[in-house]
């Protein structure tokens, strides 16, 4: 991967190979800027006494992982790539926590928030904070690439899954425009798919209740496949255990696969062209196929990054591609807002100080430390986690803060630099530009 390089007003310039920044840094001429995609700023360059060429930012959204790739287009060189990880799940699963607690304390009387009615309107565009943090995290690293880079246009794969098609790959005609459940109440639907008997014990003639074959608290859904029917000793029998793990495997193969991830990306794609559109620059739009068709054409295996160097009809006929290594980017976020913590049975089980800050050090800063004595004595370098009190955590052990340098402020991720195989260096490719 190319190094970002800024000029002594920290605009951007053209991206230089790694070799050539060793040699900038060792003269004196740069300093480092940032580690986490690896910058450097240059003490005697401006953009007035430089030549740029135009780059293009492209992605590939994905649900759970987004692919980032950077390309020179004079060159139709990917010189940059990336691969970001959301937390969408882990927002979602936190929401139903908290949502879970305050509800078994207002059934118990116990100190709680009122709930509040719902008469509110939602504004237009809203989005569920599990789905409004994916938004966020794509824009915020367009913004730092056209800050860092270059940049002259931007290319997006606007993709839409047909959920239908997806659980019934034949359906067709008729069929399809009336959908799964036309002319069917839910539970009359579940009597005839189920033969009016408990899917469980096999019983009939009792009386039977609708049942998530997946659990909710489990990350179930209430489509129509994950239920089924279930009498009252087999409902309460089965608790919280999916149908496998209740010893019915069978049951559970007929629900369907989880439509969530086609969900996220049906959902986001519009939020994310809109606010693309803000940037100012061309911004252009691809299929899922011509992403495919890309790929297949310049005979590259199928990962994020690559995808998202494939996006678009502005991928020329020839794409050089030789990345020894690749950025993956995983979403952390800042912290959480929860001061009190409270065990399984929703008491107050510890209190967390307001400041999120120590020394001068807070959780998630990248450090370099150099300890001269004792068992972990050596140069260590890592993210931390602060306590408040000279004792903090760096790779497993505790070190203290004296012996701590700042190398990155903590920004809401992780940085890993994963090696990949290289899928192949085009005929003619400039080795080093």
């Amino acid at each position: 991967m190319r190094v970002f390089v800024l000029d002594a007003k920290k605009r951007s310039l053209d991206p230089c190979h790694p070799a050539r920044a060793r040699q900038l840094l060792k003269s004196g001429r740069a300093v480092t800027y940032r580690y986490y995609p690896f910058t450097i700023i240059l003490k005697d360059r401006l953009v007035e006494n430089s030549v740029t060429h135009p780059h293009r930012v492209k992605i590939d959204p994905g649900a759970k992982v987004t692919g980032l790739a950077l390309v020179r287009d004079d060159i139709s060189k990917v010189v940059w790539a990336a691969e970001l990880e959301h937390r969408g799940e882990i927002i979602h699963q936190r929401m139903l926590e908290r949502a879970s607690l305050r509800r078994s304390r207002r059934s118990r009387k116990t100190r709680y928030r009122k709930p509040r009615f719902d008469n509110r309107r939602k504004p237009e565009g809203w989005l569920p904070p599990s789905l409004e943090s994916r938004v966020a995290n794509i824009i915020t690293w367009v913004k730092r690439l056209v800050r860092w880079c270059p940049v002259s246009a931007i290319s997006l794969e606007l993709v839409k899954f047909d959920t239908q098609k997806l659980q019934n790959p034949e359906i067709s005609g008729v069929e399809y425009q009336q959908g799964t459940l036309f002319g069917y109440e839910i539970r009359e639907y579940l009597l005839k798919k189920w033969s009016r008997r408990c899917a469980y014990c096999g019983r009939e003639d009792v009386p039977l209740e609708v049942e998530h074959i997946i659990p909710k608290s489990r990350g179930g859904t209430d489509r129509v496949s994950n239920l089924t029917l279930a009498c009252h000793e087999c409902n309460q029998r089965k608790g919280n255990m999916t149908a496998a793990e209740f010893g019915y495997p069978h049951i559970q193969a007929q629900a369907e696969q989880p439509l969530k991830d086609a969900a996220a990306v049906n959902s986001t794609r519009w939020a994310i062209f809109e606010q693309l559109k803000r940037f100012n620059l061309p911004v252009e739009v691809g299929t899922g196929g011509i992403t495919k068709y890309n790929r297949v054409r310049l005979g590259l295996p199928k990962t994020h990054w690559i995808d998202a160097a494939c996006v678009g009809e502005s991928t020329p006929k020839e794409l050089f591609v030789k990345c020894s290594s690749v950025l993956v980017i995983k979403a952390t976020g800042h912290g959480r807002r929860q001061r009190c913590r409270t065990d399984r049975y929703g008491f107050p089980a510890a209190h967390a100080p307001r400041r999120k800050k120590y020394m001068g050090f807070q959780t998630g800063d990248l450090v370099r430390a150099v300890v001269p004595k004792g068992k972990c004595v050596g140069v260590h370098v890592g993210r931390i986690a602060i306590r408040c009190r000279p004792s903090f955590k760096l790779n497993g052990f505790d070190v203290h803060p004296k012996y701590l340098k700042i190398l990155q402020r903590s920004d809401g991720y992780e940085y890993e630099i994963h090696s990949v195989s290289s899928p192949g260096l085009k005929a003619g490719a400039p080795d080093a530009i």
